[in-house]
């Protein structure tokens, strides 16, 4: 094997082992948020638990991508295209959850009780989905995968949906404010929807 396939061969096993680690956190993530969210009633945080089976697809869909090319080292654009295409589907499903929550949440109004464990939670996320995130981006750009690339800008978007989580957990538990955070989350929908797009538009190009 040359130096080069060495190389990439090591950034796909770097990638595999991000993904794992991906899938991992987010169904523990899920599990928890779920959880605590039906203690607290509180419609944010069971969402936010939703939202990890959103990451756990697309985590699954990288981990099929880049596992298939460490064994078959024959072109991989077919599988880089069908790999992007359903991270772009998954950046839609997370808009729509998104659209759902924020609007029950801001129609209906939302009278939860206080959630030490989602505020332990999003805080865990919001300091480790930024480090995941920079971590795929790096060996996105390594091995030339856009469906990484987009994958990991999925992470950020968790990321920030963690920040806005925590922002919504605190202010509804010191202020009451419970429009805080389905305000912040509506605005990241453009963003959203734009990388969602430009990622199926890219995997149907011939």
């Amino acid at each position: 094997m040359s130096p080069r396939n060495d190389l990439r061969h090591s950034l796909l096993r770097q990638g595999v082992r991000l993904e794992y680690f991906t899938v991992a956190y987010n169904l523990l993530e899920g599990m928890v948020a779920v959880g605590a969210g039906l203690a607290a009633g509180s419609v944010a945080l069971i969402g936010f638990g939703l939202d990890s089976l959103i990451e756990i697809v697309a985590g699954v869909t990288l981990l099929w991508r880049l596992k298939r090319e460490t064994v078959d080292e024959e072109d991989h654009t077919a599988l880089e295209k069908r790999a992007l295409l359903i991270v772009g589907i998954t950046f839609f499903a997370l808009a729509l959850y998104i659209l759902i929550e924020a609007g029950y949440d801001l129609i209906i109004g939302q009278e939860a009780g206080e959630s030490l464990i989602g505020i332990i939670l999003a805080a865990a996320s919001l300091v480790i989905m930024p480090v995941l995130a920079r971590a795929k981006t790096r060996v996105a750009r390594s091995l030339g995968s856009r469906s990484l690339e987009s994958e990991a800008k999925e992470t950020w978007v968790c990321a920030y949906l963690s920040l806005v989580l925590l922002a919504g957990l605190l202010l509804n538990a010191t202020l009451g404010w419970s429009w805080a955070d389905p305000v912040a989350a509506l605005a990241m929908l453009p963003f959203i929807l734009k990388e969602g797009w430009e990622a199926v538009e890219e995997a149907r190009e011939e």
